[in-house]
């Protein structure tokens, strides 16, 4: 009976023991759609191992974003409207832009600082500083600001010459207020369009990147992060939002300007100071003229570049279909050895020179193949 009473006492030691020294176990749980859980709680999920690794194709965003943003800023301009009473209402408009140099120069569109009272200008870094304008050109939907300020990292300028389809762009600008904002897409054309004040603007990148209010002056860049366009505008069926149509003008043609609107404040545009017939086979034949292809010069400007040179227009009247047109003039056929066979491509030409360069024209003068030197003077009026 004692050794009975021994063996129950140890038994329920042994019992306490092993119940205090081992919590009970959770029992698993499978929900009806195969869910695993382990109770109270708790989540059996699975974690990367490592750090995250960029492809090749995202670690070239990440490079040209690194690249390009220090030198992209925001434009706030504000102007002054007047209200129904002819009271002064302040209003307040934002764009984009880049830096050019260390001196704080900055290049965005005309239409972004047109009518604006005051700018201000906001870094990556978000500092802010007040801009002065120092050049325009409306025509083109171009203007240089500047501010005052240490440590600034200039913008890359790129070759928008030989652009090809399908080339990948990225835009960076500040989109509805959103600074610091990168779209990616391709160059989807190369065409003329018209600008802020219809005037033409060639070879203009058409783009899918995303390009909306707010990115206007801002860069398009190259997968190398170098500044190959400006984006300028969109083309939205009234959505006032990006359809994947938007436009930038060529960075060469902004180039060819630069020294113009920071020494002038203004462009001094070249002319060749001519009025030109574009003539095709049948009408070369027509005419007897000993190429098929070119521009007929019919006027030169009096003391414009052309008539300083010794071009000669037209002395003949004739009339094509209903107009009238002179007849009897040099022939251009080529310019600094580009062919030529429309004034348009004779204005193309001049956007990538500025008043006071010397060229080579190309022209036949009656049969005999001849080469002038040109000097180009200012545009006046609306002559070539």
């Amino acid at each position: 009976m004692r050794a009975r009473s021994i063996l129950l006492a140890l038994f329920i030691v042994g019992v306490i023991y092993y119940v205090t020294t081992h919590p009970p176990q959770h029992i698993p749980f499978v929900s009806p759609e195969g869910a695993h859980s382990t109770g109270g709680g708790s989540l059996d999920i699975t974690e990367a191992s490592a750090a995250s690794s960029y492809d090749a194709e995202e670690q070239n965003n990440i490079a040209v974003y690194k690249k390009a943003l220090p030198a992209v800023v925001n434009i706030t301009s504000t102007a002054v409207a007047f209200d129904f009473f002819y009271g002064p209402v302040p209003q307040q408009g934002q764009g984009s832009g880049f830096i050019l140099d260390k001196d704080g120069h900055i290049l965005t569109n005309f239409h972004v600082i047109d009518n604006a009272r005051q700018l201000e200008v906001t870094l990556s870094d978000r500092r802010k500083f007040k801009a002065e304008i120092i050049g325009s050109d409306p025509s083109h939907d171009l203007a240089v600001i500047q501010i005052h300020a240490p440590n600034l990292t200039p913008s890359v300028l790129g070759d928008s010459k030989n652009l090809i389809v399908g080339q990948k762009v990225f835009a960076i600008g500040n989109p509805f207020g959103l600074s610091g904002t990168m779209t990616r897409g391709i160059i989807s054309s190369i065409r003329s369009i018209r600008g802020y004040q219809g005037a033409a603007i060639d070879e203009s990148i058409q783009t899918d990147a995303a390009i909306n209010p707010g990115n206007s002056g801002g860069p398009l860049l190259n997968s190398r992060g170098e500044v190959i366009g400006i984006n300028t505008m969109i083309a939205t069926g009234g959505a006032e939002q990006s359809s994947g149509v938007g436009f930038a003008i060529p960075i060469n043609a902004a180039k060819a300007v630069l020294n113009d609107l920071v020494a002038y404040g203004k462009v001094r545009r070249p002319s060749l100071g001519v009025s030109l017939l574009p003539i095709g086979p049948e009408l070369a034949n027509e005419l007897g003229l000993p190429a098929d292809s070119g521009v007929l010069i019919m006027r030169v400007s009096p003391g414009g570049a052309a008539e300083r040179a010794g071009l000669k227009g037209g002395d003949q009247q004739a009339y094509l279909g209903n107009t009238p047109i002179l007849i009897g003039g040099d022939l251009i056929v080529a310019i600094d050895g580009q062919d030529v066979t429309t004034p348009q491509d004779v204005a193309q030409i001049m956007n990538g020179h500025k008043s006071g360069d010397a060229i080579n024209v190309t022209i036949y003068r009656e049969k005999r193949k001849m080469q002038v030197r040109v000097t180009l003077s200012e545009v006046k009026g609306t002559a070539t």
